[in-house]
């Protein structure tokens, strides 16, 4: 389908929020307690149509099964517009990786951007066949946009509140204002609950995932469910001053856990130059850390706050990656440092890459833009 800039794709409401209509047949219209031309309050998921269908056919919903009935016998009105709560996500699309997390509650919409440094508008070679895309960028790099529109191509702050019916385009956050601290804090937790309930797979890079969870990753995730709760409360060791989670980061970045290590890092880069205390220890994991994707995020650091060069470890990480899912994660890294600030000239040739790694969808994407 078509594409809009912070549509399809973006996890703000413009890309979340779309209209549901529902017919209800004349035979059915005993299991649905509304009259027609009604409007409904309470939110719907798309997680929810499975049970509906479900219930609405009178078959028990499996436990395990994500989502509610807002259809069918036991539904009534006044419980469908009690529901204030929506749950959203971004990840990768295409070749352009991201891991965003949203939670709607009531007029309230509370955004985690768990790697903040990747920008809105950052490289997706299909959003920019749209003239609008293309456009703007040219607009931003002329230094002829306002600080709102600019904001597209810049780093996002690591949470972001907004107020949906005094500010529908998600413009103006909240998160930092003291008088929506409790609100703040309270959907935080309230978004950890869901992400370590569920439990959510993404905090491991997808080359993890491809490798020890695809198979069953209903399986790998309750097995995983504790090391997830780490994971995450290290990504939210980027949260609040870097004075109050130094001590918390260091001892990550020692940990045996790669993944630790990795979301460590990833805090690090998102602290930006307050960290710069730990650029010694993070040069020291970019030359030697045993794990590739961990060399990229330490590298990254060192590219986003210009206490190093970046370019060697990223090269050589990449000529050494264990898969083209890996391998598509790094390029996402070269796109960031070549086209945001300060910029960085990467050389990539054909031999750094497998024949393998080269019939990876990412890794094609990528290197059409970054080495046509």
């Amino acid at each position: 389908g078509g594409v809009l800039p912070r549509g399809k794709g973006y996890a703000y409401e413009s890309g979340l929020h779309v209209p549901l209509v529902v017919r209800v047949p004349d035979r059915w219209k005993h299991l649905v307690d509304a009259e027609n031309g009604t409007r409904q309050k309470g939110f719907v998921s798309f997680i929810d149509f499975g049970p509906t269908v479900l219930n609405l056919a009178g078959a028990d919903v499996p436990e395990g099964m994500d989502g509610v009935p807002f259809l069918g016998e036991g539904v009534t009105q006044k419980d469908r517009d009690s529901r204030d709560e929506a749950f959203g996500y971004a990840d990768r699309f295409d070749e352009k990786y991201d891991l965003v997390r949203t939670l709607r509650k009531g007029r309230f919409e509370y955004i985690r951007n768990f790697q903040p440094f990747n920008f809105d508008g950052l490289q997706n070679n299909y959003r920019y066949r749209m003239l609008a895309f293309e456009e703007w960028r040219q607009l931003y790099h002329a230094g002829k946009l306002n600080d709102v529109q600019k904001q597209f191509f810049e780093t996002r702050p690591a949470e972001q509140l907004f107020d949906i019916e005094a500010d529908p385009h998600e413009t103006k956050n909240l998160a930092d204002d003291p008088e929506f601290a409790e609100l703040l804090k309270q959907m935080r937790e309230r978004m950890n609950e869901r992400l370590t309930a569920m439990p959510d797979l993404s905090l491991y890079p997808e080359s993890v995932l491809a490798e020890r969870a695809f198979s069953n990753p209903v399986r790998f995730g309750l097995r995983n469910k504790a090391n997830i709760a780490q994971l995450l409360a290290t990504a939210d060791l980027q949260l609040g001053s870097f004075a109050d989670a130094k001590q918390r980061i260091t001892e990550s970045l020692d940990s045996d856990d790669a993944n630790i290590r990795y979301w460590a890092l990833i805090a690090c880069s998102t602290h930006g130059r307050a960290a710069a205390e730990l650029t010694d220890r993070i040069s020291a994991m970019a030359a030697n850390d045993p794990s590739g994707l961990v060399r990229v995020r330490a590298a990254e650091f060192l590219g986003l706050t210009a206490s190093g060069d970046p370019v060697p470890t990223i090269t050589d990480a990449l000529k050494k990656s264990s898969s083209g899912i890996e391998a598509g994660l790094m390029l996402n890294t070269v796109t960031l440092l070549r086209d945001g600030k300060p910029g960085y000239d990467f050389e990539l040739a054909s031999d750094l890459f497998s024949p393998e790694h080269l019939k990876n969808d990412t890794v094609q994407r990528r290197l059409e833009y970054l080495a046509p």
